[in-house]
């Protein structure tokens, strides 16, 4: 179920292999999944530059981003299969960049100090799904995947205890469908747009991952949500998403504010000595490339300190007039050149960055109006990917037999907080280098089970269910858009439990999020009708799910009362204002089991470092 990265990249190897296999996404094709939008790059430790880099390295760099919230294990075998995965995209004709002699090329990105991500101009993720989809395709055409498109995963059919099948809704004339598999796999993406304005598509829900939660599935750390520092800010109350800058532009550009609270001068006429590089000043030996949580949490403290640029204040700059000039110059000396002018060396450092980051620049002009060649870029933190998700062991299997979640659908490799570059690499390494092994460990035992006819009781009643919920949707009848309950869901969460949580805004958000449920289903309005399209219904099934998610996610962040990663509580930091870890008591996932209507029963899966010796986090 999905087929971005992981789920096109499961769905290939595993029809390579043999297997029978269905993939149902709700898009018009394949190629439209959201992996489709990153930009940056894809990690691995090629240790291509010869600066260093390792197995151990990306390993270590990865626990110690995530404040050690995450499983050695699964994070040490992600960083083993990294290499493997730039060798398969290569073999597929990703068209990865590369240098004047035709090496691969790598840059930095945050959290690291060694240059280890490849990529594909700024839409390294657009290429690697069409790598991914040509295999999916592949096997479609040899008649071992069945694909269908525009279909809407409601509910997955347990037999038994193990999960047998699915029931899915044709999004385009409304038909409920009984699909029965051995297996099901979630590869359904992350939950981010339970805040309302995210990087993420419109599109993007829980939905499948909730369905499984409530049959059992345990969801761990919901409350781990990643918010990146450089996105296209906030313009007004009628903007319904958000535009990620990539990572990759803090590799070259400097993130500046002005000295002088509420400076209102043009930045190009702010001169250096009244600008404030504050991370570069706070963190000398990361700069500009500590992690998305520090570089977040920094940008807030500024403009919450009455810094803030643009129209909002709520925005900082992202400076490349430093690049432009430092690339212009080593293009002069590279091409011997003598008595060359400064209008001439920014001419060709502009040629360059143009080469590395054109498409962001061009995105970026097109939405703001502004030439970031010109002036600076202004930027301002955003939600963009979820750490939480189901839990899985070892093997990328649920708490539910024969249901398992792969990529950003699961919790299982960052922790508290991703780094830049390895979205891409967990879900490319699931699908194509961990599935493939651990699937067949489970299907062994299941050797003489048969089919189940999709006319088995399990089906009939997983499809009533489902049925009947849609029809209450439909019969509510209310005043209120499904949009409006949105918007309201997603600034509850972002007040009270986005960049900064305290116990007295979660309790409150709890409060809220219960009051908005009871109103969502007594005053939602739907128009239209079930048994054809209606994507108004799809929509308010999604939000649905969104408002008991949000209470989870709420409920979490109360329940862990300290900083880490992504989590910061307020109650809980250092004398400088970073995130305060409590090892003692916190060194756990929180697996949450769905217990009926505002109910979850807590367990706690304890994380021992055996490798790694836990320690504050530390940049500077």
């Amino acid at each position: 179920v999905g087929t971005g990265l992981a789920g096109a990249s499961a769905t290939a190897s595993l029809g390579e292999m043999g297997y029978k296999v269905k993939a149902f996404c709700f898009q018009d094709s394949p190629r439209r999944a959201h992996s489709i939008a990153a930009q940056g790059g894809i990690n691995a430790a090629k240790n291509y530059q010869n600066d260093g880099d390792s197995v151990f390295r990306l390993f270590y760099d990865t626990i110690k981003g995530g404040d050690y919230r995450a499983r050695e294990g699964n994070v040490h075998r992600l960083a083993e299969v990294s290499t493997s995965i730039i060798d398969q995209c290569v073999a597929q004709g990703v068209p990865f960049a590369r240098e004047y002699g035709g090496l691969l090329s790598n840059r930095s990105f945050g959290g690291t100090q060694v240059q280890r991500t490849f990529y594909a101009a700024g839409q390294t993720g657009q290429q690697l799904l069409i790598g991914a989809y040509q295999a999916l395709e592949r096997q479609v055409a040899l008649g071992n995947v069945t694909m269908y498109a525009r279909h809407e995963m409601l509910e997955v059919v347990m037999v038994e205890g193990k999960a047998r099948g699915i029931i899915a809704r044709d999004l385009v004339n409304g038909n409920l469908e009984r699909h029965f598999g051995h297996a099901v796999l979630l590869c359904t993406g992350g939950y981010g747009n339970v805040f309302y304005l995210s990087t993420n598509a419109m599109g993007s829900n829980v939905t499948a991952a909730w369905k499984a939660h409530k049959q059992g599935a345990a969801f761990a750390n919901p409350c781990f949500t990643q918010i990146h520092p450089t996105c296209i800010p906030v313009s007004g109350e009628h903007q319904s998403k958000l535009t990620l800058m990539s990572e990759s532009l803090r590799n070259d550009g400097r993130i500046w504010v002005p000295k002088k609270q509420g400076d209102t001068r043009k930045p190009n006429d702010i001169p250096e000595e009244e600008r404030d590089y504050y991370l570069e000043r706070r963190y000398p030996a990361f700069g500009n490339l500590v992690p998305r949580d520090v570089a977040s949490r920094a940008a807030k403290e500024r403009c919450d300190a009455g810094y803030g640029v643009g129209t909002s204040k709520q925005a900082v700059y992202l400076d490349y007039a430093a690049a432009i000039e430092r690339y212009g110059k080593t293009e002069v000396t590279k091409n011997g050149l003598s008595n060359v002018s400064h209008e001439e060396i920014i001419k060709l450092g502009k040629e360059v960055v143009k080469e590395k980051y054109g498409n962001l620049f061009d995105m970026y002009e097109k939405i703001t109006g502004e030439n970031p060649y010109e002036v600076p870029m202004r930027i301002y933190p955003a939600v963009h990917y979820t750490m939480g998700g189901l839990w899985v062991d070892y093997e990328l299997m649920t708490t539910v037999k024969g249901l398992y979640a792969l990529g950003e659908a699961n919790f299982s490799d960052h922790g508290a907080n991703r780094l830049g570059a390895s979205a891409l690499m967990q879900g490319l390494a699931d699908g194509y280098f961990v599935i493939p092994y651990t699937l067949g460990n489970y299907l062994a035992d299941e050797i003489y089970s048969k089919a189940i006819s999709t006319e088995h009781e399990a089906f009939a009643a997983a499809e009533k269910s489902v049925s009947d919920r849609l029809n209450t949707l439909i019969n509510i009848k209310g005043s209120q858009t499904v949009e409006s309950f949105h918007k309201r869901l997603g600034k509850i969460i972002w007040d009270k439990c986005g960049m900064a949580r305290n116990e007295a805004g979660l309790l409150q958000a709890i409060a809220e999020v219960q009051a908005l449920k009871k109103e969502f289903w007594s005053d939602v309005k739907i128009p239209g009708d079930v048994s054809e399209y209606n994507s108004e219904l799809d929509k308010a099934g999604r939000v649905a799910d969104f408002i008991e998610l949000g209470e989870l996610m709420c409920k979490d962040a109360l329940d862990r009362n300290e900083s880490c990663g992504g989590h910061f509580r307020e109650e809980s930091q250092t004398e400088e204002g970073e995130a305060l870890r409590h090892d003692d008591k916190y060194m756990y996932v929180a697996a949450w089991e769905y217990a009926g209507e505002s109910q979850w029963n807590l367990h706690k899966e304890s994380l021992v470092y055996d490798v790694i010796k836990p320690s504050q986090r530390n940049y500077k």
